[in-house]
């Protein structure tokens, strides 16, 4: 039997995939992101020891609320518990449920991704957050490239894996129009894009970060309007249709 380390449970996420769902985040994450509001999620020793079977134990507690979602792995990385991903996905589609997988994609190795493709058979939806699309800004945000990851949004589409992409746009950083045009361009490639959900950087965590005795990374930056948001998104989807069009 696998054991899992997980971070917490959400009995009512609505923010994560489609419907009302049962949310697991998982503890561990190799990135360190600027604006990362999980902080807690980071080290893979933290968080508690459990069982897949425990955890579908618990939502089944909640089943009734949840007809209409499913469930959602999250974190920290579920991606860098692939055995236990996989076993916890298996039952949910034993028993029907919906399954979506919310990642960076950071551990991701196009020359080893056999155990992440074990979980992958068995993932109805993927939530893919790209931090930037230059690599070295990639880097420089979160402290690794985006090669990787942008390898394993590439495999997804030929696996024939629906995706939402997430983007937060942070001022000054993630917000540079020629760069989110070029996003959208990257992202028109993507035959299996169903959603685009940008996001506006926010600094709520900044509580949590000196509770940890952290210092925020992104200091006094400014949170983005909603309006700020709007626009991004606009010019990510001239971007997608530039790259259409060229197809």
């Amino acid at each position: 039997m696998i054991k899992g380390r997980i971070h917490s449970t959400e009995s009512f996420g609505t923010v994560d995939g489609p419907g009302v769902r049962f949310v697991v985040f998982f503890q561990g994450c190799p990135m360190r992101c600027k604006y990362c509001h999980n902080p807690d999620t980071w080290d893979f020793s933290g968080g508690r020891e459990t069982t897949a079977e425990e955890l579908m134990k618990e939502y089944d507690s909640y089943k009734e609320f949840l007809r209409s979602g499913g469930i959602t792995a999250t974190g920290g990385e579920p991606l860098a518990q692939p055995e236990f991903l996989a076993e916890l996905f298996a039952l949910a589609k034993k028993k029907g449920v919906h399954t979506c997988l919310d990642t960076s994609a950071g551990v991701y190795s196009p020359s080893d991704h056999a155990a992440i493709d074990e979980a992958l058979k068995y993932t109805d939806l993927v939530m893919l957050d790209i931090k930037h699309i230059d690599d070295e800004a990639h880097r420089e945000l979160t402290g690794l490239g985006n090669r990787n990851i942008l390898a394993f949004a590439e495999h997804i589409r030929d696996l024939g894996i629906p995706v939402w992409i997430r983007h937060v746009v942070v001022p000054g950083i993630t917000d540079d129009e020629s760069e989110l045009f070029r996003l959208g361009e990257y992202l028109s490639a993507l035959s299996n894009l169903k959603a685009l959900d940008v996001l506006p950087y926010h600094d709520m965590a900044k509580p949590k970060y000196a509770a940890l005795g952290l210092e925020y990374p992104l200091g006094d930056t400014p949170p983005l309007t909603k309006e700020q948001a709007l626009a991004a998104r606009e010019t990510i989807l001239k971007g997608i249709k530039s790259g259409l069009r060229k197809k």
